[in-house]
């Protein structure tokens, strides 16, 4: 098989499982938590590396912004033989109880985002694989951080997302916005790859804050430092699957 033309990429460079974060820098963050580290490529938004957690080798791929560049990525890991991805991200809470730092492990993904449409009608759910779900539930039932586990939208407009939107999607009971996770859980199912998403809270879309509006860093101070428990979670859940 040839090299995957945006991951640079050929079977047998990465493992069964891979973490998708969409910041490139975080695939050296998730590294830091892990062992034997291996860095495979860079490529524009495409950071891959391999490494190990406990005794479960796994792989840290990069998707960027947005669920275009996401497609792309999961597209790849699958046609290399990647058969589960673990979504670790960041996310605008839609409810006025969720707070900057608190955990969201996705049940589903509202289709609001362009991609998925290429492939499917709209009609057909965004879900992530039952057993990734609990794996990730169970992993965050344990740590110190709030957990919300419920649905979630994925838009495709960040500067888009108007009071109208919001409203809506508060009105709807959906926990949180953010730009990939319904591509990801969309390409899993058709691929037959399994998936599931937890993010990090990094601000409350309902309560008025968007990160990046009131620090010098995109995510405020408590949504950085949870981003490490989002980590962990992430491959706690992964040592059982």
């Amino acid at each position: 098989m040839a090299k995957q033309p945006h991951l640079m990429i050929e079977e047998g460079d990465v493992t069964d499982l891979a973490l998708v974060p969409g910041d490139p820098d975080r695939v050296e963050r998730i590294a830091d938590h892990c062992e034997d580290v291996e860095w495979v490529s860079s490529n524009r938004e495409y950071t891959v590396a391999n490494a190990v957690y406990g005794d479960r080798p796994l792989t840290i791929c990069s998707t960027g912004i947005g669920s275009p560049s996401a497609a792309v990525a999961a597209e790849e890991l699958a046609n290399v033989g990647v058969g589960t991805l673990l979504r670790v991200g960041t996310t605008g809470a839609l409810q006025s109880h969720i707070e900057i730092g608190d955990m969201v492990v996705a049940t589903g993904a509202a289709k609001d985002e362009g991609t998925t449409k290429r492939y499917e009608s709209a009609t057909i759910p965004a879900v992530p694989d039952h057993e990734v779900l609990s794996a990730l539930v169970d992993a965050a039932v344990d740590d110190t951080a709030p957990v919300h586990v419920g649905p979630i939208v994925t838009d495709d407009a960040f500067y888009a997302e108007t009071d109208e939107y919001v409203s809506a999607w508060e009105d709807a009971g959906l926990l949180a916005v953010e730009m990939e996770a319904a591509s990801l859980f969309t390409l899993a199912r058709r691929r037959e790859m399994r998936a599931g998403a937890i993010c990090t809270v990094d601000g409350n879309l309902v309560e008025g804050t968007q990160k990046g509006e009131t620090e010098d860093e995109e995510l405020p101070p408590k949504a950085r430092d949870n981003v490490d428990r989002a980590i962990e979670i992430a491959l706690e859940a992964a040592t059982e699957l």
